[in-house]
């Protein structure tokens, strides 16, 4: 095309999520030039961080990177890689480098890897915490010193300038530890001299692939055209379609306000966005802004361990049951506490039924339970692994039994699908940084190593 433009891939909405290969094959026919993808996200929980394993499953990321790396590789063009290993912290970015290794030696490919960490050094933030330099993040409460002591690994969310270092040093596959999702799939462009609030706004919507089409999938792949006053977003697959309706919504996705988006250094401002169906398929984003914010800001998560965890999981179905469960479960908790009052303030018993307010629990606006059977799920968190398993076991054989009046059945309440019925959650973590840090250099702290592979 006559008009300049920058050709971005979205091969997938996270790196192991899959595509179908005839879509990736369809967005190397339009010729990119950067092949991009996030490969994680806070969306999990806290345990991912807290315990560095990622929640992506291996085969399906040695998948995914096998197709982009030797796609890549073949064609001469940048593959990037944001979020390594699910949360981006060092043993993540370790795991997904072990990946893009074997790859390499398997399908015999040779490339120059930057590797951007992203994770702090808690003497660092401990210093820069007494300075007052460390401020809440909404709502977040104001950090305490042991916050960053009880974290078992705290990242930061790097902007595009890290990418910008690495391609200025000729890297062919950056892999970076955690990043501000968008960032990923603007650098290149922005390097390159394009808009950073258009190529802000594509990344925000490529960064989760074909979600953004109709139907939608974090399954499938996502291609965008970046020009000097615009962007196109089109689906790869036919049988999807982007409407302006679908980028729009994408466009409010995971915002607490519908005009503004804030990031490492600025915000994004789209109060005078347009959006234009093209053809069938393909939508016109235009007249997004960005406005820079001073001081720079870089937002920390960290994850700290609370406990362990047991559960079971129940189901009921007796009308007489399910009408007085409230007090079923105050009589449970109330024999639980009598006979473990020793372990009182060291464990934490919850109890999550489904299909009453399983998913939206004191916010559910629905009182009046109208389900004839019920799931329930029994929670106990302790300080140890068997102080969890006692507490569960305990709730679960008590609720299994308890007596109440108009009570018919007596072989017992509940009915369990599996055998044994009590799991052995393991670790629980919990968010315990959700802060921003200001800083003078947008890269001091996320430093790059170069590997030739």
């Amino acid at each position: 095309m006559s008009e300049r433009e920058i050709r971005v891939l979205s091969p997938t909405a996270i790196l192991g999520y899959g595509f179908p290969m005839a879509s990736f094959e369809a967005g190397l026919e339009r010729n990119p030039h950067v092949i991009a993808v996030d490969a994680g996200s806070t969306d999990p929980g806290p345990y991912y961080l807290g315990s560095g394993h990622s929640f992506t499953d291996r085969t399906a990321v040695k998948r995914d990177l096998a197709a982009m790396l030797v796609a890549g590789r073949s064609r001469g063009i940048p593959v990037i890689i944001g979020t390594a290993g699910g949360s981006g912290a060092d043993i993540h970015l370790a795991w997904c480098i072990e990946i893009i290794r074997e790859i390499a030696a398997e399908e015999i490919l040779s490339f120059k890897m930057a590797v951007i960490g992203a994770e702090f050094a808690k003497d660092e933030l401990l210093l820069r915490w007494e300075r007052g330099e460390i401020k809440p993040l909404p709502p977040t409460k104001e950090l305490e010193r042991q916050d960053l002591e009880q974290a078992t690994r705290v990242v930061g969310q790097m902007g595009m300038e890290p990418y910008f270092k690495a391609l200025d040093a000729g890297a062919e596959v950056i892999v970076a530890g955690r990043s501000y999702d968008p960032a990923v799939f603007a650098c290149f462009p922005v390097w390159q001299g394009f808009d950073r609030a258009l190529a802000l706004h594509m990344g925000k919507i490529l960064e989760c692939a074909s979600i953004a089409a109709v139907p939608g999938s974090g399954s499938d792949c996502m291609f965008g055209y970046l020009r000097q006053d615009h962007f196109l977003l089109e689906p790869l697959n036919p049988a999807r379609k982007c409407t302006t309706t679908s980028v729009a919504a994408h466009t409010l996705y995971e915002k607490t306000n519908p005009y503004l988006l804030p990031g490492p250094g600025g915000m994004l401002d789209l109060r005078e966005t347009t959006f234009t169906q093209m053809d069938e398929r393909t939508v016109k984003v235009a007249g997004s802004k960005f406005v820079a914010a001073e001081p720079y800001t870089i937002k920390l998560e960290g994850a700290k361990l609370v406990g362990y965890r047991t559960v079971s999981i129940a189901g009921a179905r007796d009308p007489i049951f399910i009408a007085k469960l409230d007090e079923i479960l105050q009589g449970v908790r109330a024999r639980v506490d009598d006979n473990f009052g020793f372990l009182a303030g060291k464990f934490e018993l919850l109890f999550h039924v489904y299909g009453r307010n399983g998913v939206m629990g004191e916010l559910e606006p629905v009182q009046t339970v109208c389900s004839h059977e019920l799931g329930i799920v029994i929670e106990a968190v302790a300080e140890s692994q068997a102080h969890a398993n006692t507490i569960c076991s305990f709730a679960r054989s008590t609720m299994l039994h308890y007596g109440y009046s108009g009570r018919m059945a007596t072989a017992g309440n509940l009915a369990f699908p599996y055998s044994p019925s009590d799991f052995k959650g393991g670790e629980v973590y919990q968010f315990c940084v959700q802060h921003l840090i200001a800083v003078q250099d947008p890269t001091q702290f996320f430093p790059i190593r170069y590997e030739q592979v």
